[in-house]
């Protein structure tokens, strides 16, 4: 009876993870394309204050970190080597990795909202 409640769980697990990985690598290749959409806005520096300049840089600095840890977390999720607890570990990964896509995410709406926001008190 244990062992068929534990197969189960770990069948969700799995179910779960692929949802994850599936939904990270969406966000990473979403983020990307964003990234490539407003590459010429980022390589022009904003016209304010060098602490704005090191926001957005740190910002963009954040994201590209960000979306290297999260890519290799999906990674790592996919490699199965076989053996015990494979399966827990994985979907752990594919979790970790959702999270960090979701972080780079939020860096570059970080990012985009201190461009607005400059743009608009500037002039």
């Amino acid at each position: 009876m244990l062992k068929n409640h534990l197969r189960v769980d770990l069948q969700w697990l799995k179910r779960q993870a692929r949802k994850d990985r599936r939904i990270a690598v969406c966000l990473l290749a979403v983020t990307l394309a964003a990234w490539a959409r407003q590459f010429p806005s980022w390589a022009v520096a904003p016209a304010g204050s060098e602490i704005l300049r090191g926001i957005s840089y740190g910002l963009v600095a954040g994201s590209a970190a960000t979306w290297l840890v999260a890519a290799y977390l999906v990674v790592r999720s996919l490699k199965g080597h076989g053996g015990q607890g494979t399966g827990l570990r994985r979907a752990l990964k594919a979790g970790a990795g959702k999270t960090w896509a979701l972080r780079s995410v939020g860096a570059f709406a970080a990012w985009h909202l201190l461009q607005f926001v400059t743009a608009l008190v500037q002039g």
